[in-house]
């Protein structure tokens, strides 16, 4: 992770925010570094109340200093202006909310050539495309556009030049559909970030780029009502994703679960990090599995099948 992944150097300057939750994993990963580099900083901060929702100043702060900076939280900052500035001031960044010992064992020594080739094919499709479709047979149906917005997810895990950044583990391809185009009904049968495993499915009506309607069990009412205490912007569609990573599974954690081979997610909320024009603090994915997807006319996966 450190070496491969990060391409961390021996004069390099490392800084490992975490917060209580996360701590323990954090400690291990300033333990590593410290044997590679002397400039190693371990910061705690509270327990954030939700993914994207901004650190305090003073770590937002920290976080421009230095060559290499690892999120290990609770919480997602992935989606924050302070992870956007610290990646323009040029630091290399992986985000790892929610990570566990055992999604490192398993998700971070993968075939990353292998994995990239994979992502760089699904995001030719996005690049090109301009309508996106998704059926399953526990009945999503959306559709959207994403005329003019580029596939992300290129670097497949290699953050080592200045500016890159990404989740560790990584392995998907993702897009922001177009604001207000968004249209029918997303079934959520896998886990919903900050949330876990659903109880029931659950069924998020879509209209004009917005969730409208929640149904189904209590997953579907928390996520409701965690859109709900940021605002109406907050239930923008904001990212399509494909799984792309072979050895991750399903387990609850959506860092890991959003990755899955044969699943998508779909997040509501912020999508400026991929070049939407939502800014708001809060960004939750939702894990669907199985799903049939078409770009245009080209249907490029059958029940979780990637087809190209």
């Amino acid at each position: 992770m450190l070496l491969n992944c990060m391409g961390l150097k021996p004069k390099e300057r490392v800084l490992i925010i975490t917060d209580n939750g996360k701590k323990d994993i954090a400690k291990q990963v300033f333990q590593e570094a410290f044997k590679l580099c002397k400039a190693v900083k371990l910061h705690e901060m509270p327990v954030m109340e939700r993914n994207g929702q901004e650190p305090p100043a003073e770590v937002a702060e920290e976080m421009k200093k230095f060559d290499v900076v690892f999120l290990i939280t609770t919480f997602s900052l992935s989606h924050t202006k302070a992870r956007r500035e610290a990646s323009a001031a040029g630091a290399r960044i992986a985000s790892m909310p929610g990570i566990t010992r055992e999604i490192i064992q398993r998700c971070i020594p993968v075939d990353y050539n292998r994995m990239k080739a994979r992502i760089n094919r699904l995001c030719d499709y996005f690049d090109q495309g301009k309508r996106v479709a998704v059926t399953t047979k526990k009945g999503t149906n959306l559709e959207f556009s994403i005329v003019g917005r580029k596939g992300h997810g290129r670097k497949g895990g290699i953050y080592d030049k200045k500016g890159y950044w990404g989740n560790l583990p990584c392995g998907e391809a993702f897009v922001a559909p177009v604001e207000g185009t968004a249209n029918g009904v997303l079934v959520v049968d896998g886990p919903i970030a900050s949330i876990g495993k659903v109880d029931k499915n659950a069924v998020i009506e879509i209209q004009d780029g917005f969730a409208t309607k929640f149904s189904g069990g209590k997953a579907a009412k928390l996520l409701e009502e965690k859109l709900k205490r940021v605002g109406k912007l907050a239930f923008n569609v904001a990212e399509f994703g494909i799984g792309a990573n072979e050895k991750a599974k399903i387990t609850g954690t959506v860092l890991e679960d959003e990755k899955v081979l044969g699943t998508i997610h779909v997040a509501f909320g912020n999508n400026v990090s991929m070049e939407g024009k939502v800014d708001v603090p809060v960004h939750i994915d939702c894990v669907v599995k199985r799903p049939n997807i078409w770009i245009d006319e080209k249907k490029i996966m059958q029940d979780g099948k990637i087809l190209i």
